[in-house]
């Protein structure tokens, strides 16, 4: 399985890797699609608005930003695309190894949230998340996937949350 694990991680590097914001037409339900991503150190993960109602951000947990509490690995740069109109794009690379939240400015209370996996626990310098969850709430926390959920599936769609 871990074999079979590093190959499919490596061939996931190869490209740019999309995360899609998506909404129903009257606004809704928003989310991340996927919601759970598993990549290796390196990848390039852009960030694609699809929602054509509403503007939204990825932004990372990180008290950088916003002064939240980090739920990315300490090694790791924080990001925020800023306001994305539809069909606008962010990218980010992802090197450092672990787990990374991140979030929508104006929808995480609608749990408009994200977790990408980069590499695995057995890596050099992996880093798990956050155990500080004081200021995400609980609606946040049930829709995230757990990493080994991810690590597992590569990806994890919004309909495949549950």
């Amino acid at each position: 399985m871990i074999a079979t694990l590093a190959g499919s991680l490596s061939a996931r590097a190869q490209a740019i890797t999309e995360i899609e914001m998506r909404g129903t037409p009257r606004g809704e339900r928003i989310w991340f699609d996927p919601l759970g991503l598993a990549v290796v150190p390196g990848t390039t993960i852009r960030f694609t608005n699809r929602d054509p109602g509403n503007s939204h951000t990825a932004t990372a947990y990180h008290p950088a930003i916003y002064g939240r509490k980090r739920r990315i690995p300490l090694a790791a740069r924080p990001w925020d695309s800023d306001f994305l109109l539809p069909d606008e794009r962010f990218e980010v690379t992802l090197t450092a190894p672990g787990v990374y939240d991140y979030y929508c400015l104006p929808h995480e209370m609608a749990a408009m949230v994200g977790r990408i996996v980069v590499g695995t626990p057995a890596g050099a310098g992996w880093e798990g998340r956050s155990k500080d969850t004081s200021d995400v709430s609980d609606q946040v926390l049930a829709i995230l996937p757990p990493a080994e959920r991810i690590i597992a599936a590569g990806t994890v769609s919004w309909e495949g949350r549950s």
